[in-house]
């Protein structure tokens, strides 16, 4: 398989140049410009609580991303599209400069959080984010856009994990609530300068007065994030764009209007990170720029709320281990095997939706039911007659009981058909009713198994839509070998 494209020449604006070489200063520019003449570098991320046993195949594997360490570099772009472990969950795409977030998550968050990821598709951020945080916390997705925010619950369903809640809200609605979060992130949208070796489009639609429409927009963002967040909670603050108005600007003012403080974080001089362009701001904030350190655009800052005497906010206490409440009249005995520690959970039913809340959250839950919530917890399955048809979510999740169902292994050209959303013939010696379709003892969802041929369950909305067929398969894991 082919990894490599070619890089075509960019006509980056005069404005653009103009005021970069400003900010940077005539060598740390040309620095910038040689970069973006470079092809950026592919990066994934391992899901570590679905990949214990695998790693990245030494053929693609350049080397790991040193502020992440479920990070790899690969020496060029597979067709992802075509890798069944991809659409699994075992590993997510993810430019290297962004999965600093796991980095300062680790050094800040010891202790079970609420978190919140404000702007979050397509769920790259958050999914690194749901990874770093401590076992007992809870972490709320929300992208304000509609159909981004079908993609982030999408994304976020294969990651798998049960203690994730995702959202279709604007940050207004948060605050007009009075929801409460302990670390929230805002991956602000931005005049995405750190995507133009990406997408040719960010150049053209690039202009300094929408500069200062985001600069606008993002101080409205942070502002509803800051009533948001209890005092002594983080606020991490993102980009994927260089100049200084969405930055070091934003940051400054931050600390005048809101009195955020400024967080310093470990790095290392290798990693090559540029600290403050803005004289004003001595302060620890934290630069990605393509030429310098090995990555997209990056910029981040962590600050901590103040505290107050006077904060009366209820704080969720961790209580994994209380008693389920059961949330409707019906029985639920059967499909409680389908969950490996059911007793952690409450079941809800929602017309013939069936869904699995942990216990520990579900006071939290119910707030914000107030919103418009996309995906909680675990979708079990749907009422449909006398059946009840389990979920591609449960199939993906880390909770499933693998063992509740009968299941069967698919070769690649099966696995690339039942992505597709096509019919699958099953061996005649496989049990009739529902079986968990696996690729490499991955779950990848579920068909009905009816004999002459099997229903495939995986959503329409989630299946591969390229006609084009590989010719070598498109894996970039393998399993490791140990001795015995």
């Amino acid at each position: 398989m082919s990894l490599n494209r070619p890089y075509q020449e960019m006509n980056l604006p005069e404005a653009f140049i103009r005021q970069s070489r400003t900010a940077m200063g005539d060598r740390l520019y040309g620095l910038l410009e040689e970069g973006l003449k470079q092809p950026p570098p592919v990066s994934v991320r391992l899901n570590r609580r679905k990949t214990s046993g695998r790693a990245i195949k030494d053929a693609l594997r350049d080397d790991t991303v040193a502020w992440c360490p479920d990070g790899y570099y690969l020496t060029g772009r597979p067709g992802f599209t075509f890798d069944p472990l991809l659409h699994a969950g075992c590993y997510y795409v993810q430019e290297a400069s962004s999965m600093f977030i796991d980095h300062v998550v680790r050094q800040y968050v010891r202790q079970p959080v609420t978190a919140l990821d404000l702007c979050a598709a397509p769920g790259g951020k958050s999914t690194a984010l749901r990874a770093a945080l401590p076992k007992g916390s809870l972490l709320v997705a929300n992208e304000p856009v509609r159909q981004r925010a079908q993609i982030l619950s999408e994304n976020l369903q294969k990651w798998g994990h049960p203690d994730v809640v995702v959202t279709n809200n604007l940050p207004a609605d948060f605050s007009r609530l009075r929801l409460s979060f302990d670390v929230i992130l805002t991956d602000v949208p931005c005049s995405g300068e750190g995507m133009f070796r990406k997408d040719a489009g960010a150049i053209s639609e690039w202009s300094e007065q929408n500069v200062l429409r985001c600069q606008s927009l993002q101080r409205e963002i942070v502002s509803d994030a800051w009533r948001c967040l209890r005092p002594g909670g983080l606020l991490i603050y993102s980009t994927c764009t260089f100049n200084l108005h969405e930055n070091e600007e934003n940051i400054q003012w931050l600390r005048e209007t809101w009195g955020a403080e400024l967080l310093p974080v470990d790095i290392h001089d290798d990693w090559m990170i540029t600290p403050s362009l803005l004289p004003e701001l001595v302060a620890p904030v934290y630069r990605f720029i393509p030429g310098v350190s090995r990555g997209e655009g990056l910029f981040m800052a962590v600050m901590r709320k103040p505290q107050s005497d006077h904060d009366t906010t209820p704080r969720q206490k961790h209580t994994e281990r209380s008693k389920p409440r059961r949330s409707s009249r019906n029985d639920h005995s059967p499909i409680l095997q389908w969950m490996a520690h059911p007793d952690l959970y409450t079941l809800q039913e929602s017309g013939t939706e069936i869904r699995a809340i942990p216990t520990w959250w579900l006071e939290q839950y119910e707030q914000l039911t107030k919103l418009n919530v996309l995906h909680a917890g675990i979708r079990l399955g749907t009422r449909r007659g006398k059946d009840i048809v389990p979920a591609t979510t449960l199939a993906l999740s880390t909770e499933l009981c693998q063992d509740a169902f009968e299941s069967y292994d698919l070769d690649y050209p099966q696995a690339l058909s039942y992505l597709r959303n096509e019919a699958i013939v099953l061996p005649h010696e496989v049990a009739r009713g529902f079986v968990l379709m696996c690729y490499q003892g991955m779950p990848l969802g579920f068909v009905k198994n009816i004999g002459s041929r099997a229903n495939n369950l995986y959503p329409q909305e989630w299946k591969i839509r390229s006609s084009h067929y590989p010719e070598t398969d498109h894996e970039i894991l393998e399993t490791l070998k140990t001795e015995i």
